[in-house]
């Protein structure tokens, strides 16, 4: 699942900028299994939503410029009644003992 992978990418970039072992770019890049170009665009979309992440041609790592910290997670639960009518405007398909959903065709 793309965003799991997504959540797992951006744990694993925070741990190794934190711990300022990122590596070049393109080792970097390999070991979050994305490209090169991609690295680049996930970095700088982290840094448009204030992430301070800096990189040291010296060391040949990234590194944050300040102490930061990143907490990206999910989870998983069932919804009660309550919040499943919330979601679903009160309609609740499983209540209509229904064992399909219609399908609906648009015809101009």
């Amino acid at each position: 699942m793309k965003l799991i992978e997504y959540v797992e990418r951006i744990n694993l970039l925070h741990k190794l900028i934190d711990e300022r072992r990122t590596g070049c770019p393109e080792k970097l890049a390999k070991r979050l299994k994305i490209s090169k170009g991609r690295l680049y665009q996930f970095i700088e979309e982290l840094r448009l939503l204030g992430v301070p992440i800096c990189y040291s041609r010296n060391l040949e790592t990234y590194y944050y410029e300040v102490e930061f910290e990143i907490a990206a997670n999910l989870s998983f639960r069932p919804l009660n009644t309550a919040e499943s009518r919330k979601i679903n405007a009160g309609f609740r398909i499983h209540e209509l003992n229904i064992n399909f959903l219609p399908t609906l065709i648009f015809v101009e």
